[in-house]
């Protein structure tokens, strides 16, 4: 009796251990696959950056670039991939950098004031597990932006 109880727990152990092997696709992998596919069919032609991070500009803008540190003024539109608005940018946003998500971050050190560019935000660079008023948990961002002002505050 012993023994077959021995066997059969061996048995759900191994089950498990080949189990647990096949997780699939990562949060990340599953985001690029959005990530492509809404840029195939919205036929754009983005950069993509070593983080996930997709972009397009439009205008470089000029050479005050922000930092990390740096102050911004900026206008944007904020959407999901199936076009839901979650921020019209109907307000100027005026905060620091350092204080946006990492998307945001990595992506608007891409242009210089007066530049405007799209970013397509894969869930890990935005809010990840976290939701918010109307963007559901590990969502992809998109954003047009215009960066209409970089300064150091003193």
């Amino acid at each position: 009796m012993f023994k077959k109880i021995f066997l059969f727990a061996l048995m759900g152990i191994s089950i498990l251990s080949f189990d647990s092997c096949d997780k699939g696709p990562s949060q990340e992998e599953i985001d690029q696959e959005l990530i492509e596919a809404y840029i195939l069919e919205n036929n754009l032609n983005t950069t993509k950056t070593e983080s996930g991070l997709h972009y397009i500009i439009y205008d470089e803008g000029d050479d005050n670039h922000p930092d990390y540190y740096s102050f911004i003024i900026a206008r944007y539109k904020g959407y999901l991939l199936d076009g839901t608005v979650f921020d019209d940018g109907s307000q100027e946003l005026n905060v620091q950098l350092a204080q946006m998500i990492p998307g945001w971050i990595e992506g608007l050190q891409l242009i210089g004031e007066g530049g405007e560019m799209l970013l397509i935000i894969p869930s890990n660079l935005g809010y990840g597990g976290i939701a918010k008023a109307k963007i559901p948990e590990y969502s992809v961002l998109v954003f047009e932006l215009k960066l209409l002002q970089v300064y150091d505050k003193k």
